[in-house]
């Protein structure tokens, strides 16, 4: 009998240490961000100039490489999971006329972490690297253009760029009139307020009197506007010029309560 207590004694201890173990590399690995309000619901899709056949032999590189599997193992590179679903057409790359070799120049914001950044003189993101994937389907070199969102337009028609493509919402009143042709929505990206997930704030509410960073972009501010209670509630908000990384180095390092970032964000933090 005994022996039989010693026993059970003996595995509660081992499963205590290895609670405080795991708990310990829980902690190691990062705390984890959540949303706790949403400010501005947006989509992001790509656009092109109407009639340019250039959309047939992009759109067809990119259902290649989704049956490849190409897209999924990005998906999981950046975001931990498949988040991006572009629609199903029926353009087959196989059964398009041969296309020569070309420069191809597609419009980034760079403002739109993790899709489309830049760092170190060189642009980064899931859209940058997927869209370098389907010009090597292709054939194609790549160019990249930063732009701003209410430019697409502009920057389509004068022949800047050939498609918008890395992080862009585009304007709903420009796809609702047909000065371009949009394919897409392929990922939902909201802007929202975000907290550490072991946090106590549960909501919004519960950020009376607490710090808050966001980026020094038009767009984060008029997120921030569209909701003027909240500014209200918040004892300080402190703008970034480092953009998403520097507010998530802030939140993690303890020097404030919240941010204010794009929900695709949140998908990159949690999984790296």
């Amino acid at each position: 009998m005994k022996d039989h207590r010693k026993r059970i004694t003996g595995c509660l201890v081992l499963l205590l240490c290895l609670s405080v173990l795991l708990s310990g590399c829980g902690s190691s690995m990062g705390y984890g961000v959540k949303a706790i309000e949403t400010l501005v619901e947006q989509e992001y899709s790509m656009a092109f100039r109407n009639d340019d056949p250039t959309a047939y032999y992009i759109i067809g590189a990119i259902q290649a490489l989704d049956q490849e599997g190409k897209l999924g193992e990005l998906c999981m590179k950046w975001f931990g999971q498949r988040i991006i679903n572009y629609p199903k057409t029926d353009i087959r790359l196989e059964n398009l006329p041969e296309t020569e070799y070309r420069d191809f120049i597609i419009g980034l914001d760079i403002n739109s972490f993790p899709l489309a950044y830049a760092a170190n003189g060189e642009y980064w993101g899931f859209d940058v690297e997927f869209a370098i994937a389907v010009c090597e389907k292709l054939g194609w070199h790549i160019k990249m253009q930063p732009i701003e969102k209410e430019n697409v337009y502009i920057e389509l028609s004068s022949g800047n760029i050939d498609c918008a493509w890395g992080g862009i919402a585009l304007d709903p009143d420009e796809v609702e009139s047909r000065v371009y042709s949009r394919y897409g929505p392929y990922v939902k990206n909201d802007i929202v307020v975000a907290v550490r997930a072991n946090s106590n704030g549960v909501n919004s509410m519960m950020l009376n009197g607490k710090k808050m960073v966001m980026p020094s972009t038009p767009e984060a501010m008029d997120a921030l506007n569209s909701d003027p209670k909240l500014a209200k509630r918040l004892g300080q908000i402190t703008r970034l010029a480092g953009g998403t990384t520097e507010c998530f180095s802030q939140l993690y390092a303890g020097k404030c309560d919240a941010v204010l970032t794009d929900s695709t964000a949140l998908y990159y933090f949690n999984s790296h």
